[in-house]
């Protein structure tokens, strides 16, 4: 064979092999990019620490990882950092020119110490150190040049040269070896370097790695695959992976705890080889890593494989019980339903029906004539029929025969007693397929029902009961022929409810919707909600109704926010046993309602999703204690800078420190598992807050007091038994410091005092103000109430005057009267023939005429009438007669001179000649009114 043809032939292989190895189930892969971790693309080398932190070496410096946040600490000088091992507390690093520990303080930060530096060593210009490794208490440190041993103990060290390059340095058990280009493999012993095998395959092959065989030697070269170290004699490991070996380049390997090994190489991703040499597995960039150069592996403490990559940081979890099949190029689709059948693995997508040998890494083959949407799979008395949107077909290894093309079929039933009948759920309702000799036929549509019947399940042999998520349940009566509905109800005692189902499980029907799982009382004929049931969805956690069940493990599954449930029978007690896959539904990809698990071997399901499928293996999860830590603690400033805290000490902040933020994580680093945290905060939040992915908390502006802050963890359903806590206290403002009551009670005292005072000498004026002004309202009342009594007696004196001026008017009248009776009387009498017996009747007349009782009876009345006029007038004129006087009272009552004649018994003419008379003695002008002067005195 020509040289050509042999590497078509490798090239041919090679196709096939990666053909072969794209349809493998592969475990999940956690990729971290620049974006995540903020640093260079390169990454050199992996260690990880007591508390489970994964340390990487970084071009930009040395990278950490607690399981939630990255941190970068900056390499000294800014050099590229090309190798990290933690030993006990201390992170030892390498890079150019220099080499040292980082060491925590008690802020949870990492601080550098060179020893480079302060153990003088001297200088190799441009050295690199690559690797570090422990022995006892010593700690080498290789470059290409020499290789320095450091002795912890008393800080001393020794230096291990080579004549030539020296590529790595190995621990194999407990002895140290290295090689040297051009010499040979050397090992350390007492401090000095020993040849050990100078083959010519070890002095021209790059040695990756060695590793104890059975006692002897396991030698990994670069590109020619390993070779065995027996009897001083180099010979090739014959395993059967030889082939693929000689075919890449591999850049580094380590053995696992399982005693595999796991090979990273420059261009190929990683190869995991089984303890006897063969192929387990094969990732790369095209069916899970993000770069294909591996520069540095590590396996931490849970068995997760650690890839340090020219562009990236991967995880592999070879220790998941999970198993990826990814159909990255959408040549399968999502799937539906899944079945292993006659040994044969099948997969029904919405884009056919796929299937490949059970067990193997062969590609996923077409079933021809099944495009189009697969809705479920069922294997019924050693038939496996495919409901598809165009029909129900009977599959045989890789064909498909169409029962009856109808409109869409749901699912398959089998029918009690009647083998040779199933119930066929469709889009148009429910139909009878029937087994002649070894064909399925259609047989008839049961009529009465049209309703789309996506779940359908036989109670009894003529009752069968239909969900439709839209409409409700349904209870069917049907006739002994399964040909026609005798009655249809509505279920009442459940509700209608999206992405519900219907099954029926240990003889017993169930219906699952939000509100939990119901059974059927055949009793009462009615669904009854199931408590032990529903505790699945506990917390809020439902996403959809699905419920499926595996007839060969005897498992009900159901589907929640947070993971896959099943339920089975108690190994001890009648009571079920409910356990729970933490696979979150963020996490597995997959179509609400339409969740598919089927069993394939053993304890390993298939769990299909939207891009491919999960194998889940149960006796892979296992029950691991949860631990959370607080990573730091940190106040924030007015201007948002963050001031890291002890964690070993009690915090004491002033009033104005008053936010406080705190990091926590569980160091976890499977891809499908998620934590979540609780915390408390006693003295604000005495109550547990919600679970949530968050792994940081800040709480702003605290009141002054005492607190103490809890956080705890979960896994699934596996709560962290430790409890983190960091108590710390917040002071009082600086009013309201002991000092400042002090002062306060004082100046509260003081303005007490002030105050009562003030007030007492307000109140005193006001006091005396008050009684000042109640003294001149009492005067003032005093002056009114005489005022008014003053006002009483006038009026009083002014109705008596009134009474008297009546009474003296009544009285002068009567006078007048009297007196022009008895003068019209005299003249009368003197009209008669005088005689004399009228005489003394006229002296009597005239007697009574001049009665001066009358006068004083009159002059008495005037007198009360009008109090001391007379003497008022007597006093302003003393020259008036007794007459005159009488003259000036009849005027003051304003008579006229007619009236006032009778009264003083003489005419009008005489009363005339009196007014003048008295005019002339008071002296009164002649343009004066007598009467009016008169009336004014």
């Amino acid at each position: 064979m020509s040289h050509f043809n042999f590497r078509v032939l490798k090239v041919f292989i090679l196709l096939l092999l990666h053909m072969s190895m794209s349809a493998q189930e592969l475990p999940p892969v956690q990729i971290f990019g620049t974006d995540q971790y903020n640093a260079d693309n390169q990454n050199w080398s992996v260690s990880q620490s007591q508390d489970n932190h994964v340390f990487i070496a970084n071009n930009k410096g040395l990278l950490e990882f607690n399981g939630e946040s990255w941190v970068l600490y900056p390499s000294p000088d800014e050099t590229i950092m090309r190798a990290v091992n933690v030993i006990d507390d201390l992170v030892f690093t390498g890079s150019y020119m220099e080499f040292g520990f980082w060491k925590r303080d008690d802020f949870s930060v990492l601080n550098y110490t060179s020893l480079y530096k302060e153990l003088d060593i001297p200088i190799v210009e441009d050295e690199q150190f690559w690797n570090i490794l422990n022995l006892d208490n010593f700690v080498l440190f290789q470059s290409l040049d020499r290789i320095i041993i450091y002795n912890r103990n008393d800080a001393t060290f020794k230096i291990v040269t080579s004549k030539n390059t020296l590529t790595k340095i190995f621990k194999v058990e407990n002895a140290i070896y290295f090689q040297s280009i051009q010499e040979g493999i050397f090992k350390i012993e007492n401090g000095k370097a020993q040849l050990v095998i100078d083959s010519e395959l070890v002095k021209t092959n790059v040695v990756v790695n060695m590793f104890d065989q059975d006692g002897e030697l396991l030698v990994l070269t670069q590109n020619d695959g390993f070779y065995i170290y027996s009897e001083n004699i180099l010979k090739k490991w014959n395993i059967a992976s030889n082939e693929l070996l000689s075919q890449v380049s591999v850049y580094n390997s380590i053995r696992l705890k399982d005693n595999s090994l796991a090979l990273g190489t420059i261009s190929n991703g990683v190869i995991y080889l089984k303890p006897n040499g063969d192929l387990s597995y094969h990732i790369n960039q095209s069916n899970g890593l993000s770069n294909n150069t591996i520069l540095a592996l590590f396996e931490d403490k849970d068995q997760n494989i650690w890839l340090a990559l020219d562009n990236g940081i991967n995880c592999v979890n070879t220790n998941s019980p999970f198993r990826i099949y990814s159909d990255r190029a959408g040549t399968i689709g999502t799937v539906y339903s899944s079945l292993v059948f006659n040994n044969y693995l099948y997969l029904g997508t919405n884009q056919g029906l796929f299937y490949k040998t059970e067990n193997s890494n062969d590609e996923f083959k077409f079933v021809k004539g099944t495009q189009g949407q697969v809705w479920s799979l069922t294997k019924l008395n050693g038939t496996l029929f495919c409901a598809h949107n165009t029909g129900t077909y009977i599959i045989s290894n890789d064909t498909a025969q169409l029962v009856e093309r109808t409109y869409g079929t749901w699912g398959i039933k089998s029918i009690p007693n009647q083998d040779n009948l199933v119930l066929q759920g469709s889009y148009n309702g429910l139909n009878i397929l029937e087994r002649i000799g070894e064909e399925w036929t259609f047989r008839n549509k049961i009529e009465g029902f049209n309703i789309s019947s996506r779940y359908a399940e036989i109670l009894d042999e003529n009752i069968i009961f239909v969900s439709h998520e839209y409409k409700g349940v349904f209870k069917i009566k049907v006739n002994a022929q399964f040909s026609e509905v005798i009655s249809v109800a509505k279920e009442s005692s459940v509700d209608k409810g999206i992405h519900s189902s219907l099954l029926k499980f240990d003889d017993q029907l169930l219906y699952n919707y939000k509100d939990g799982v119901f059974k059927y009382d055949i009793a009462a004929q009615a669904f009854e909600r199931d408590s032990l049931y529903s505790e699945v969805f506990r917390d809020q956690t439902y996403t959809s109704g699905k419920l499926m069940v595996t007839p060969e493990t005897s498992k009900l599954w159901c589907f929640s926010k947070e993971g896959i449930n099943y339920i089975e029978s108690g190994a001890l007690s009648a009571r079920p046993n409910i356990e729970t896959i933490a696979l979150p539904k963020s996490i597995r990809n997959s179509m609400d309602g339409f969740e598919n698990i089927s069993h394939i071997d053993r304890e390993t399901y298939l769990f299909g999703s939207s891009s491919g499928y999960i194998v889940i293996d149960l006796n892979k999860i296992i029950k691991k204690e949860v631990k959370v830590l607080i990573n730091t603690i940190a106040r924030q400033t007015i201007n948002n800078d963050h001031i890291p805290i002890s964690k070993t000490e009690a915090g004491k902040f002033g009033n104005e420190e008053n936010t406080i933020s705190f990091t926590f994580s569980v160091a976890e680093f499977q891809k499908y598992l998620e934590a979540e945290y609780q915390y408390q905060l006693e003295g604000s939040y005495d109550d547990w807050s919600m679970w949530s992915t968050s792994s940081s908390e800040l709480f702003k502006n605290l009141s002054y007091g005492d607190y103490t802050f809890k956080v705890r963890a979960r896994i699934g359903d596996d709560i962290s038994k430790n409890i983190e806590t960091y108590s710390f206290s917040i002071a009082k403002p600086w009013y309201l410091t002991t000092i400042m009551i002090i002062i306060y009670v004082l100046a509260f005292i003081i303005i007490v005092l002030v105050t009562h005072t003030f007030y007492r000498r307000y109140y005193k004026r006001q006091r005396e103000s008050l009684l000042e002004t109640n003294k001149r309202e009492l005067e003032l009342k005093a002056l009114e109430s005489d005022q008014q009594l003053m006002q009483v007696k006038n009026e009083k004196l002014q109705q008596d005057i009134e009474n008297k001026n009546r009474e003296l008017a009544i009285s002068t009248m009567s006078l007048i009267k009297k007196n022009e009776f008895l003068n019209s009387i005299k003249e009368e009498l003197k009209n008669v023939n005088q005689n004399n017996e009228l005489k003394p009747v006229i002296k009597i007349i005239d007697k009574n005429l001049n009665n001066t009782d009358d006068w004083k009876f009159f002059q008495e009345a005037f007198n009360n009438a009008d109090k001391d006029f007379l003497k008022k007038v007597k006093a302003k004129h003393p020259m008036l007669t007794p007459n005159d006087l009488r003259l000036c009272a009849y005027l003051r009552l304003n008579l006229s001179s007619k009236e006032i004649a009778p009264l003083l018994n003489i005419s009008s003419r005489s009363v005339e000649v009196k007014r003048y008379r008295l005019r002339k003695k008071m002296e009164l002008p002649h343009e004066s009114s007598l009467t009016n002067y008169i009336l004014e005195i």
